[in-house]
């Protein structure tokens, strides 16, 4: 994975500070994400998500809005409204220099911001909420006892989050001005709504308003123990998960020349120090080792995955071997356990010094199956092809890439 720094220009001439998260391989689809209210696009949960969904194959890109982060301007010469015309210039720049983002994700007050801004961006295909405020007049309680000084005075610098701010009366009143309940339902594009119900910030009744202003297609899914910023990485991996399983049944289809053309291509993530990007065909997985072993855990480790493959082929074998016969066999479960064990402890191998390696496959076959047919079936799982590859004469043959 690649990160690169982006200076965006922004409506009133001032320049954006962002990052472009990328996959080692061509992306499927570009998303924005916007930030949280006073927050930037290196805070944790921006961070975090973007990278993960680039891991997934979704280029993402992630700015500062105006007078935060690393962006140029005034806080204070802010509004709701130049915030949703800071999001359409990032989305401007990706359409004029990649393309076109087709997934939205907004955090916080940037979930407010990427509802408002949907309707006016065509290609748009998704748009996903993360601890979002369904009135972006929510924030306004974020002013505290300030905000009296800013109504009164029509400006006033303020405390947010342990940090001096100067807002604007025009700021305020611009937040009041909003009618999201008319902009979410005249957006008509599937929606994703993300909410701990455990949100101190942003109450998860603020979710139930949104879910219930859009159209369908929409979807809500609970962040169970997340705090409101995202802090911890892996509430952030889940959240990227869920998108980009959720999305890519709204995005394009991936272009034939951005895939292999068969077989299997192992990539270097770009990220921790073993996490890979696995390509097959269309499908894009993730392999890396547990953090006791070194890794950031963001995906099995490849002896998982060859046991995956071998109690994968021992189910499709026995399924298509019962559904022949036509016997009752309801379900199969395939539990598997790789091992190395001394070679003196297996009566069945054939080395006898050393260690070899022992998978230990224990198979459950429910349904109305007699003595018989249930070990006809074990005799069957011998037979998966997968299985006899691992046990017959394998020839790897490695050369290098052109290039």
């Amino acid at each position: 994975m690649s990160t690169e720094s982006i200076r965006i220009p922004g409506t009133q001439g001032q320049q954006l500070a962002a990052r472009l998260d990328s996959p080692p391989e061509p992306p499927r689809a570009y998303a924005l994400f916007a930030h949280c209210f006073t927050c930037s696009k290196d805070s944790k949960a921006a961070a975090y998500v973007a990278q993960a969904l680039a891991a997934r194959g979704i280029a993402t890109l992630r700015f500062d809005f105006t007078g935060l982060g690393m962006s140029e301007g005034a806080f204070e010469d802010t509004t709701f409204s130049s915030n949703v015309g800071d999001l359409l210039a990032a989305v401007e720049w990706l359409r004029a220099n990649r393309a076109a983002p087709q997934l939205l994700i907004g955090h916080s007050l940037g979930g407010a911001a990427v509802l408002a801004a949907a309707g006016r961006v065509p290609e748009l295909r998704a748009v996903a909420t993360i601890g979002a405020p369904f009135e972006p007049a929510h924030v306004a309680h974020l002013l505290g006892e300030g905000r009296a000084r800013v109504e009164a005075d029509g400006l006033a610098e303020v405390n947010i989050g342990g940090r001096p701010f100067r807002v604007r009366r025009e700021f305020v009143e611009d937040l009041a001005a909003q009618k999201p309940a008319e902009t979410i339902a005249a957006m008509r594009k599937p929606l994703m709504v993300l909410h701990s119900p455990r949100d101190a910030i942003v109450g998860v009744d603020n979710a139930a308003s949104i879910f219930m202003a859009a159209k369908h297609p929409k979807s809500f899914v609970s962040l169970d123990n997340a705090d409101h910023l995202l802090t911890r990485k892996e509430d952030a991996a889940y959240v990227a998960d869920v998108l980009a399983a959720w999305a890519s049944r709204y995005l394009d289809a991936l272009p034939e020349s951005d895939a292999p053309v068969h077989g299997v291509r192992v990539a270097e993530a770009g990220e921790g120090k073993f996490a890979q990007l696995v390509l097959a065909g269309r499908h894009r997985m993730r392999a890396d080792e547990p953090a006791s072993m070194g890794g950031t855990d963001t995906g099995p480790s490849p002896y998982e995955y060859l046991m995956a493959g071998l109690g994968a082929c021992t189910s499709m074998t026995i399924r298509m071997y019962a559904a022949q016969k036509q016997w009752p066999l309801e379900k199969v479960t395939v539990d598997l356990r790789h091992d190395k064990i001394h070679a003196a402890d297996c009566a069945e191998c054939e080395t006898k010094e050393g260690r070899v390696d022992r998978i230990d496959r224990e198979i459950r076959l429910d349904g109305a199956l007699d003595d018989a047919q249930r070990a006809r079936l074990m005799e069957i799982a011998d037979r998966c092809p997968v299985h006899r590859t691992l046990h017959s004469e394998v020839s790897v043959v490695s050369r290098l890439a052109a290039g």
